[in-house]
């Protein structure tokens, strides 16, 4: 096999274990890598750590092709923070540094979904969040089938 650029081939497999961690959490190998380096957050969230190895320091060196792909799908919403997580429907997030982001750094997108049905509580998000920010929630789509 011949590459172009073999340190581009090597990022990109290394962000495909990367999409594994996030996508077979059961998987043997993935349950290792977090009780070692993130056992209490998510991949894309996670640091170096102490003491890591060279393949750890590899693999988080190709996190932010990961996360510059990575999206959420809103179902119920409980596990997604409102703040820092690419939630919106065009794959933008939220950031923590808005004007009222203290009163919801601790919520979860949950919050602001109408408790009577599969809906957005469009009068909360208004009072909530400026304009551009609350047109991008209420154009976000709610689905059935993800948590």
């Amino acid at each position: 096999m011949r590459f172009k650029d073999l340190s581009a081939f090597n990022l990109a497999m290394l962000g495909k274990q990367g999409w594994k961690f996030l996508s077979e959490p059961n998987s043997l190998v993935t349950r290792i890598y977090m009780a070692r380096y993130f056992p209490s957050k998510s991949f894309l969230t996670a640091t170096i750590g102490h003491n890591p190895s060279y393949v750890w320091r590899s693999i988080l060196r190709a996190c932010f092709i990961v996360r510059g792909g990575a999206r959420w799908s809103i179902g119920s919403g409980v596990s997604i923070p409102i703040l820092d997580a690419p939630w919106l429907s065009n794959g933008e997030s939220i950031d923590g540094s808005i004007t009222r982001g203290l009163y919801v750094r601790d919520f979860k997108v949950k919050s602001l979904i109408s408790e009577h049905g599969k809906r957005w509580n469009v009068p909360l998000v208004r009072q909530v969040f400026s304009n551009d920010i609350a047109d991008a929630i209420l154009n976000t789509p709610l689905y059935d089938q993800v948590q």
